[in-house]
């Protein structure tokens, strides 16, 4: 397939606006596509959603990607017309500088804006400037005054967004955009459903999306806690080391080079059992996976606590660039994310979870 048809549904995605909090176009979004494969929504409180496929048994396979993007927030209108901004996630603030955002005021209404940079021809010969920081950071939505920006509906509380620029590599295989963390995940809950629909499998598939992971993984607190599974997945964008010295700490995984297995993070150790299940499922099916070790947590940090506890893991997508205006990933990694949950989705049975909370 063209690869503009195949990742037609992330392109839509990751064109949305959504940080933590502001979620429902990306859930408007998640449910008519859901809609279109099952008439069985569940939905938390919070906000996350997911669609039910029932296979021929009862374990409970929980698939989550997460709909919040990182951004800011709009904190403060100084006299001048100027906005300051707090950060919605972990973004540092040098690569704000003269980026252009979005300024969400309404419904349908977007403010444009730059956030400056002091040019050399006022900086030389100056003192040496302060290490950005969101402190010292301004917006420019080319008000003249607070009454300026009040008046073409700038307000305190407002999502700020990067502006995005979508588009594929040269070489057709690799793709930028903004919101790959993880308006991806999203989209392969969205793909997974679409496949169950024609494959005979013996899980009840729970998949969608949750709300507010990138501050401090809330909503799938909630979802988990609701549904209980016996084996949840978080499908997320983790940061590839492979543009740094190889000798580098934080060289894990490199773009093209298949899903990545996090073996360990702050908030989650994958328990050994199950990662040499998934392993030993890649290599039986012949997926390419790499070793990945983060220092970055994910949803499935919240779902192990889920019922009694629950089997979590991260089946990731390497990814360049994260947390930024212009991250990229590589298609056929897409690919192999894929593959590998469905082959999870056909071997995972009653016996393999018995088996594995056994070994």
């Amino acid at each position: 397939m063209d690869i503009k048809k195949r990742m037609k549904i992330y392109e839509d995605l990751v064109n949305l606006d959504g940080i933590s909090g502001f979620e429902g176009n990306v859930r408007n979004y998640m449910r008519q596509e859901i809609e279109k494969v099952t008439g069985n929504i569940i939905r938390d409180k919070l906000g996350s959603i997911f669609g039910v496929v029932t296979g021929k048994e009862s374990p409970v396979i929980m698939i989550a990607g997460h709909m919040d993007e990182v951004g800011a927030m709009v904190a403060g209108i100084t006299e001048k017309g100027f906005i300051k901004m707090i950060p919605v996630g972990g973004v540092n603030p040098e690569i704000m500088i003269s980026q252009n955002v979005l300024v969400t005021v309404g419904k349908n209404k977007k403010v444009r804006g730059v956030i400056g940079a002091v040019p050399p021809h006022i900086s030389r010969g100056a003192d040496k400037p302060p290490a950005p920081s969101f402190d010292n950071l301004l917006l420019d939505v080319g008000a003249d005054s607070r009454e300026h920006a009040y008046e073409m509906g700038i307000e305190i509380g407002q999502m700020i967004t990067f502006e995005n620029q979508y588009y594929i590599t040269e070489d057709g295989k690799k793709i930028v955009s903004k919101a790959w963390d993880n308006r991806f995940g999203c989209g392969m809950a969205l793909e997974i459903l679409r496949e169950l629909k024609d494959i005979d499998h013996p899980n009840t598939v729970i998949a969608g999306a949750t709300v507010q992971e990138e501050v401090g993984l809330r909503g799938a607190y909630a979802s988990s806690q609701m549904v209980k599974p016996d084996l949840f997945i978080a499908i997320d964008v983790s940061p590839v080391g492979d543009f740094l010295d190889k000798n580098h700490p934080r060289a894990y995984g490199k773009l093209g080079g298949g899903f990545l297995v996090r073996f360990y993070d702050p908030v989650n150790i994958m328990n050994p059992v199950v990662k040499r299940y998934f392993e030993n499922l890649a290599a039986a099916n012949n997926i390419p996976y790499q070793q990945f070790l983060s220092m970055g947590g994910t949803d499935a940090g919240a779902a192990q606590y889920a019922g009694g506890g629950a089997f979590s893991v991260t089946v990731g997508l390497p990814g360049r660039y994260i947390h930024s205006s212009a991250s990229m990933i590589h298609i056929d990694d897409v690919e192999a994310v894929k593959a590998m949950l469905l082959a999870v989705i056909k071997d995972f049975d009653r016996q393999r979870l018995e088996e594995l909370r056994n070994a």
